[in-house]
């Protein structure tokens, strides 16, 4: 074994996995395109003043799985934590709001993250994402969750959980936040050290703490959902109306609260109940001040994302078996040095049409080529020993059906390419 390693809380995605990958990604591309959202790619890396003034001081995020280096220069950059930041900036450094009153764009993106690694959490992941800017209407949050509901579905999550709430805004939070801190103070020594720091800073979200004790200490406490303004209950109201009207099943969940310090109003997350404890698979909401506040002009904005990674896993976990990419391959199975020799061109003839074809360079048996063929999950294999050779031909065997067939050597490109 090599002494070297990837690093603690990586992975190497390899060959027999990276079709199932590909997969994923065509789906949310296709899907993205169906409801108008347009790719954008940011830096890997942005100034950490992004991250620190806008994620929030108390989240996780910022306070201990940043990877932050200064430059020669003395500038501090951070590998991107999260996706919706770097296209706020984005989108206020370009001024894209002055060439369409609403823009919708989609993103796959590496992220980082120095967090304990586990099952479907890696320091270093790959996540997929959709931010729509400009429209304070519900009928976009509606759109958003129901695009990030058809993508599931598509995939083969079949027995998701929308779970729905709304954590108002910079209006109606301080009678929430009164409320918080009032049922709050006298538990405190019963909340882990993040809450107690965030029962200052921002007592909202102690609601989002996974510790057990935090969960039984403030299992009574006040939601955001009886203090909403009436604007904000409208909206809520009206979201809600809008996904029953799309037939999109969704659960009330008051207590739920996105992990970010930028999120308003709408909050939703997706859960599958056949995951356990680690169920949740994506998720989003409003950031409606965000835009301003990275320096642009007052401008509503909600987004979805998920990991890939996680979304890998937990197919896989469901039993949900993904697209392969041996499904179109032909193995040219080339005997003794004519047929040898004589591979190298066809396998180039059927490329050159089009047809993904593979060989053996190694002058195997035909035994062994054909179980190559296996492994590479080929559909077909071209046989080619003196007798084709001498007659224009090819055997061709199935390997589904395990069926042969004699065909001309001018009309295989055909034979395999479209049955």
């Amino acid at each position: 074994m090599t002494e070297y390693a990837a690093p603690r809380g990586t992975r190497d995605v390899l060959p027999s996995e990276t079709p199932r990958w590909q997969y994923l990604e065509s789906r949310f591309r296709d899907i993205c395109r169906l409801y108008g959202f347009g790719e954008i790619r940011t830096p890997t890396f942005e100034h950490t003043e992004l991250f620190t003034r806008n994620l929030g001081e108390t989240t996780d995020v910022v306070s201990k799985e940043m990877y932050t280096f200064e430059t020669k220069g003395g500038k501090s950059l951070t590998l991107r934590p999260e996706g919706t930041a770097p296209t706020v900036r984005a989108y206020v450094q370009h001024n894209l709001g002055a060439s369409l009153p609403v823009n919708k764009v989609y993103y796959i993106a590496r992220i980082f993250r120095y967090e304990r690694p586990q099952a479907g959490r890696y320091r270093e992941h790959t996540q997929l994402g959709v931010e729509a800017f400009g429209s304070i209407d519900p009928a976009l949050d509606a759109e958003v969750i129901a695009f990030a509901a058809r993508f599931f579905s598509e995939v083969g999550v079949k027995d998701f959980e929308l779970k729905l709430n709304s954590i108002g805004c910079p209006d109606c939070r301080p009678a929430h936040r009164k409320a918080l801190m009032e049922f709050v103070g006298d538990k405190l020594g019963e909340l882990c050290a993040s809450c107690v720091d965030r029962y200052e800073r921002n007592p909202l979200r102690m609601l989002d703490c996974k510790e057990e004790k935090c969960k039984t200490a403030l299992a009574g406490a006040p939601v955001m959902v009886d203090y909403l303004c009436d604007d904000c209950a409208e909206h809520f109201s009206r979201v809600q109306a809008y996904l029953t009207d799309m037939a999109i099943p969704f659960a009330l969940d008051r207590r739920l609260v996105r992990g970010f310090d930028y999120y308003t109003k709408t909050a939703f997350e997706f859960v599958s109940s056949e995951l356990g404890a680690q169920n949740a698979i994506g998720g989003g909401g409003r950031y409606d001040n965000l835009v301003q506040e990275i320096g642009g002009q007052p401008t509503p904005a909600i987004g979805f994302g998920l990991g890939l990674d996680r979304l890998v896993l937990a197919l896989e976990a469901l039993g949900v078996e993904l697209p392969g990419d041996g499904a179109g391959r032909v193995f040219v199975a080339g005997l003794g040095e004519a047929g040898h020799n004589a591979a190298a061109k066809v396998a180039f003839d059927l490329r050159e049409h089009g047809v993904c074809a593979e060989l053996d360079y190694t002058g195997r048996s035909l035994k062994a080529q054909m179980k190559i063929a296996d492994k590479l999950g080929a559909k077909y294999v071209v046989i080619l020993g003196e007798d084709e050779i001498a007659n224009g031909v090819a055997t061709v065997r199935d390997m589904s059906t395990s069926e042969q067939q004699s065909v001309p050597l001018s009309d295989l490109a055909g034979y395999v390419g479209v049955r």
